[in-house]
């Protein structure tokens, strides 16, 4: 590679990190300085129109990863959850919501908050997706193993176990005769307390905006504190 192209490239990589710090300071600075989840839910009630704000405990469930491990909502206490449903032979709008999962999950990976959130996806179709289908589906569509858990029902659970979960967090998942599951597409955000506190809905929401609420529930511990301020020029800082 020419010392020219070298240049471009490391031109553009900062061009790009500018980029994705001007869209944290647009988006994230309101939130910081609002000090308080309810004025950032109430921010995006106004601009966001596919963000619905909840505040109730999430389902419990008991659901085990393709390596065989068994994983219960209190196993993710003191992390930010964002959980959505899908199965892996869905012909449309599960794999593109996989895909905007990762997108969301790559903004976050960028950030301080890559240890503090989790990404879980789950399966309604048991049967059909096996472990080794599990495996494969994230690395297929984007997803890091690093913060994301494909899950699926446990041995001992009947077989529509994740749909009724599913139907749990106000969605359904109806299975046809010929396999095909009739759905709704839904994010779930739970915060740390393992508090469900809002849903995005259908894949028109804004992925920033996601964001932007995730950064909320990670950073809502006190009021009054310069904690939230700080955490945001840390992330900002951090991409330099």
């Amino acid at each position: 590679m020419s010392s020219t192209s070298t240049q471009a490239s490391w031109s553009w990589k900062v061009i790009g990190r500018w980029a994705l710090a001007l869209v944290a300071v647009a988006s994230i600075v309101p939130a910081a300085w609002a000090h308080s989840l309810e004025e950032v839910q109430g921010i995006l009630g106004g601009e966001e129109r596919y963000f619905q704000a909840i505040d109730k405990s999430a389902p419990d469930f008991s659901l085990r990863s393709a390596d065989g491990r068994t994983f219960r909502i209190a196993d993710f206490r003191g992390k930010v959850v964002v959980l959505h449903f899908i199965y892996t032979s869905c012909p449309d709008v599960c794999p593109l919501h996989a895909e905007r999962i990762a997108e969301i999950q790559r903004m976050v990976n960028q950030t301080p908050m890559k240890d503090r959130v989790q990404f879980i996806t789950i399966t309604t179709d048991p049967t059909r997706d096996t472990p080794d289908v599990l495996r494969a589906y994230g690395p297929a569509h984007g997803l890091d193993p690093a913060n994301w858990l494909f899950l699926t029902k446990t041995p001992e659970q009947p077989e529509d176990a994740t749909r009724k979960l599913a139907e749990a967090f106000g969605h359904k998942f109806t299975k046809e005769e010929d396999g095909y599951q009739m759905h709704s597409i839904v994010t779930h955000v739970i915060d740390r307390n393992g508090v469900w506190k809002g849903n995005f809905h259908s894949l028109k929401f804004q992925p920033v905006n996601m964001v932007v609420f995730i950064n909320a529930l990670v950073n809502d511990v006190h009021p009054d504190s310069n904690e939230q301020q700080e955490g945001f020029w840390g992330w900002l800082k951090a991409l330099f």
